[in-house]
């Protein structure tokens, strides 16, 4: 037996399968250390998906390797020759790949190194966990994607689309609900695909999910906007449910269709304007937040203020924003790059744009009373979600997993703030 500390970093995927590998361990008789320095090994959970997160993976590479250290996720996968030039020493273990947890751990404490980057293709949703958040259940639905974006690493390091059974999702909502969890998501690296290669989707999956037995609510996580136009309409239908957070999270990356083909992202700016209309007719308030890649080495002054364009007439009330970093492996990474200066010039135009419009977006909030469920711990203390998932803070003492009402009276860019009433 040994103390093992868990380090994840990037998407609520990466945090799920941190989650699992602390069950695994616990299962096999270790114990978790609550910090780096109480451990007699760790095991880092990593994100390659933009260039300064890599670095950070980096530092953390280089500042855990005192001690035996199993590199996970994405960063081994995509790119195993940066984690083998920082550490030599280190056991690599993809994001398929977490049923070779104990070995990994054991064989990192006696001093061997092990690599397993592919994995047996099992799904995660029957495997144990240990929750971070005991009011959350972050529930894997797929893992890989359909999607060849010039841009993204993901795809080099989960590959491509495997869905995990309805059945078997629907069963883990339910034990994950009968434990105490209030909120569900509904996560992947492409939501939108789900089904697609097991002759199902995700409105036929949310509906089953909606139905489980319990009080809780449903986050539907990242969706790509190509596979709109086959599910957008039923999918509308689905979120009338209730249980299902008004929240769409539809990644644009760019207004510019010439961009978007180099991108070969599968979509135009009209699929992510009809979609956001079709939503938007039916619920009004809905949350929809983008994502917004600036300095694509294709994108023009001209195909950048079609960007700008785009989210002035949609209105996102939040705005992902990226500088375009190049990634290495993908297609991207070797065209003519723009000047940095350029792309900083961008970004901070964007920036200034995407947080007007959402400081408005928040304050049209002002004066709301409405439920609010406090699932979410915070430095400043537990953070709230209305019916349309946006963020409210109180400084009232809440309980986590509780359903208080609130009346909202403050508005930042960021998300809003009231008291109980």
């Amino acid at each position: 037996m040994a103390r093992i500390y868990v380090e994840a970093h990037g998407c609520s995927a990466s945090y799920a399968d941190s989650e699992v590998i602390s069950g695994i361990l616990l299962n096999g008789g270790h114990t978790l250390a609550a910090s780096e320095s109480e451990s007699d090994a760790g095991i880092l959970v990593t994100c390659s998906v933009k260039d300064a997160t890599a670095d950070r993976m980096v530092h953390r590479i280089k500042s855990m390797g005192d001690r035996p250290l199993v590199v996970a996720g994405c960063l081994p996968k995509a790119e195993r020759g940066t984690v083998e030039r920082f550490s030599e020493g280190a056991s690599l273990m993809g994001p398929g790949s977490l049923a070779s947890t104990l070995e990994m751990v054991d064989s990192a404490l006696s001093g061997k190194r092990m690599v397993d980057l592919d994995g047996d293709g099992s799904g995660k949703t029957d495997l144990p966990r240990v929750r971070l958040n005991p009011a959350v259940s972050i529930v894997q639905i797929a893992s890989g994607c359909m999607s060849e974006c010039s841009f993204c690493q993901t795809k080099l390091a989960k590959g491509g689309l495997q869905s995990y059974r309805p059945g078997d999702i629907v069963r883990q909502v339910r034990r994950d609900v009968a434990d105490g969890c209030r909120e569900v998501w509904l996560s992947s690296t492409d939501n939108g695909c789900y089904g697609l290669d097991m002759g199902t989707d995700l409105p036929a999956l949310v509906d089953a999910v909606s139905d489980a037995p319990g009080d809780f609510m449903v986050r539907v996580g990242m969706m790509n906007p190509m596979y709109m136009p086959r599910i957008r309409d039923r999918l509308v239908r689905s979120y009338r449910s209730e249980r299902v957070y008004k929240f769409l999270h539809l990644p644009v990356q760019s207004g510019s269709n010439a961009v978007l083909a180099e991108m070969r992202r599968g979509h135009t700016a009209a699929t992510f304007r009809g979609a956001v209309a079709a939503f938007r007719a039916r619920f009004p308030r809905m949350t929809i937040s983008t994502d917004v890649i600036v300095g694509f080495p294709t994108e023009t002054d001209a195909d950048f203020e079609e960007t700008l364009s785009l989210v002035r007439e949609t209105r996102p009330d939040m705005v992902n924003l990226s500088r375009y970093g190049a990634r290495p492996g993908t297609d991207a990474a070797g065209m003519d790059q723009l000047d940095v200066g350029v792309v900083k010039r961008r970004s901070r135009i964007m920036h200034e744009l995407a947080t007007e419009i959402s400081l408005e977006s928040n304050r049209a909030w002002m004066g709301w009373r409405g439920e609010v469920l406090f699932a979410e711990h915070t430095p400043q203390g537990v953070r709230g979600r209305n019916f349309a998932y946006r963020p409210v803070h109180v400084d009232d003492p809440v309980e986590v997993g509780s359903r208080r009402t609130v009346l909202v009276t403050g508005a930042t860019a960021h998300g809003l703030s009231g008291r109980l009433d």
